[in-house]
């Protein structure tokens, strides 16, 4: 990847209120540990997005000193998911974009809402290790 084009990753799934939200948490936290604020663009939604972070994903992903707690879900335009280099989706998208140059990836990934703790942090664990090799792919010699 050239160091002057930026990368677009969007994360994406129909509430916008658990595993994207946990995958946007880490590829924030990935893409400052690897210096790349001026690199990589991050976007994120849900197609039908929930009144909140789901409880028991703010829970987990503090385990990680994350605060999920302020962020509220939002809508995604299609518009949006078009200027991204990747979108991954959660498990739950039926996400049909037009744009050829969008590498879509469905990381099926089950959904952690409702889940004991212990399932969450697995999912969590799951999202986390999917995001850093996301990065490792486009920026295989950053720290």
């Amino acid at each position: 990847m050239s160091d002057d084009l930026p990368v677009t990753l969007g994360f994406v799934c129909v509430q916008n209120a658990g595993r994207s939200q946990m995958a946007t948490a880490f590829a924030e936290r990935e893409r400052d540990r690897r210096g790349l604020e001026d690199s990589v663009e991050i976007i994120t939604g849900g197609t039908h997005p929930a009144d909140s972070v789901h409880d028991e994903v703010v829970a987990v992903i503090q385990d990680h000193e994350i605060d999920l707690s302020d962020r509220v879900p939002r809508e995604v335009s299609t518009t949006e998911l078009e200027s991204c280099d990747v979108v991954a989706t959660m498990g739950c998208s039926t996400l049909e974009l037009d744009a050829e140059n969008v590498d879509v990836r469905d990381w099926a990934l089950d959904d952690p809402h409702g889940q004991d703790l212990g399932t969450v942090r697995e999912i969590r664990d799951d999202i986390e290790q999917r995001v850093k090799a996301l990065f490792d792919e486009f920026y295989p010699d950053e720290p």
